[in-house]
């Protein structure tokens, strides 16, 4: 059964409307549903089995079932990256999406090798949003995971307070063969927990930046990591950590 969202709260038979583009375009021309036909919608506080029961230019639904869904990560991931070339960082956040990232931050760090205008950027976020969209309705995810562009990493630094846990991805840890700061940090993680990792681009992060974050840096492994793989190697411990050990 397809799934999509809807950002509104929602109750059960009740009629709501699907009015994104993308999505009356997907349940029109793409899956060809007709009036009758079953979708899930997971509205923001709510998950429902809902009937169509008009087509035209937005989908009309009733509200027929309210699902019991436990697909999020019970701490809320936050994923701030440096940006990265071509279209590795498309693919990371996908990925993270689907392994249950809340939330990106990708910022510009000193050792960023692509630039962006404002107007380029503004097509970037798009861009990341639809993929992040459509991640998270193929792993069923309950929310879809916010973007937000950060500029540089004294802002990044700006809001680490916010979290109740800050990690550093450094590469020199994990020389180092440094595990035991991960390893105690996910023992410690309880539910509802704001966990935020920080990521460099493909030449990691400065001396610089390390010491303005002021947080305690991790390995990942004996292994180096790509930039893009890094991220999904910490949500998958900490998803096995707290999902299945």
């Amino acid at each position: 059964m397809q799934r999509y969202f809807v950002n509104t709260e929602a109750e059960n038979n009740k009629s709501y409307a699907i009015i994104d583009k993308e999505d009356v375009h997907h349940i029109k021309n793409v899956m060809r549903q007709t009036a009758g036909s079953k979708i899930i919608i997971n509205f923001i506080n709510a998950s429902f089995i809902s009937e169509i029961t008009a087509i035209d230019n937005q989908i009309t639904v009733i509200t027929r079932e309210q699902l019991e869904l436990n697909t999020e990560l019970p701490v809320q991931v936050t994923i701030a990256s440096g940006f990265l070339k071509n279209d590795k960082y498309e693919w990371m956040i996908q990925k993270a999406t689907e392994l249950g990232a809340y939330r990106f931050l990708p910022f510009i760090s000193d050792h960023t090798v692509i630039k962006l205008d404002e107007k380029k950027m503004i097509k970037k976020v798009e861009r990341y949003q639809k993929i992040i969209k459509e991640a998270a309705e193929q792993s069923y995810r309950q929310i879809i995971p916010e973007i937000k562009v950060v500029k540089n990493s004294n802002a990044l630094a700006a809001l680490l307070d916010d979290y109740d846990v800050v990690l550093v991805a450094y590469e020199e840890s994990a020389k180092n063969d440094e595990t035991s700061v991960l390893n105690q940090t996910l023992k410690r993680l309880e539910s509802g927990t704001k966990v935020i990792v920080i990521f460099g681009p493909e030449g990691g992060l400065s001396e610089t930046e390390i010491k303005q974050f002021n947080a305690p840096t991790i390995g990942l492994g004996p292994r180096i990591l790509r930039a893009e793989t890094a991220p999904l190697y910490l949500l998958s411990a900490i998803g096995y950590h707290i999902e299945l050990s």
